[in-house]
Formats: structure tokens, sequence, C-alpha cells
């Protein structure tokens, strides 16, 4: 049986032992000891092997750090929530045949929605999200970097994306 426990970015770390009261999911006794730990998902959470000191039963918890969640406010004023995923697409088109390859995306829309959650700011501009974007691709792939550009800078004609080359290229 598998129960997780979600432990707040508020919790108090502090503390000698941090020790969760987890209830048996058999016998519902309040006490048990760990028997294994180690990180899971990639270092995102933390897996526990437990036992029941009552009824001597094995169940596993996972602990992970609850986040907050973070809003989008979009350039017509309307919020929505972040979506990890909505960014990773948004990546994906402007990379469409281009050798960048998913995990470089993956990593790329982790590291992002990582430097979001560090700022501790609930509601984020959309624009600084494509800002970010673009800081990234700009260092893969320039070609991806114009593409993604174009639709989020919304050129409107052929000066304006002809303005975005000459800036990427002085910056050479």
């Amino acid at each position: 049986m598998t129960l997780y426990v979600i432990m707040s970015k508020m919790f108090d770390f502090s503390q000698e032992r941090m020790d969760a009261v987890v209830k048996c999911p058999y016998c519902a006794h309040l006490e048990s000891k760990v028997v294994d730990s180690r990180p899971a998902e990639e270092g995102s959470s933390i897996r526990r092997r437990r036992e029941c000191l009552a009824c001597r039963k094995r169940f596993t918890t996972y602990e992970i750090v609850e986040s907050l969640p973070l809003m989008v406010i979009k350039r017509d004023g309307s919020r929505q929530a972040f979506d990890k995923n909505k960014l990773l697409n948004s990546m994906l088109k402007s990379c469409e045949k281009r050798s960048v390859s998913m995990s470089t995306l993956e990593q790329m829309a982790g590291e992002i929605e990582q430097s979001l959650q560090n700022e501790m700011e609930r509601e984020v501009p959309s624009t600084e999200i494509g800002e970010l974007v673009m800081e990234k691709l700009k260092d893969v792939d320039e070609v991806s970097y114009v593409r993604f550009a174009s639709v989020y800078r919304q050129f409107k004609d052929i000066n304006t994306f002809m303005a975005e080359l000459t800036k990427l290229l002085e910056e050479k």
C-alpha cells in the first residue's frame, strides 16, 4: 500500500527529528518505524518503507514538498494556473524539425518552472515566462529562438522580424 505525505515548504526543518505521524493503513496505529528511505522521482520526493509497530505489516509512504500553485497573468489580464505541459508544447512548436531533443526541452521547461517557483511570487506575468523561454532557446538553437520570438513578440511585418535577427547577429 502507498501513502503520500505532503511536507509544506513552510515546515520547520530546524527540529532534530522530523517524524511524520502516519496511520498504518491496515490497523490505523499511529506508530511506525522507517525500514528503508531513499530519494524517488529524481530527488523531488522521498520514498520510505515503514513497518507498523502494532501489526508488523509494511507499507510505503512518499514525502513530497508541497508547492503553492503558480498563476500566470496573461496579456489580457486574465489569470490561469501555470501548466508546464503548455510551456513544453510551445517550445516543441518552435523546435519542430530542428535537432533539439525532447529531453533538452523537458530539462529547459523544468528549469524555467523551478526558476519561477524559487522567486516565491504566486503570480507571474506571461511576458516573464516568454523571456525565460527565449533566453533558453537562444543558447540551444537560434532558429527555434527566432520562431518562438516571432510568435511571442507578435511580429507584424518583415521589418520587426529583421530587427530581431539583426539584434541576434550583433550579440554574436
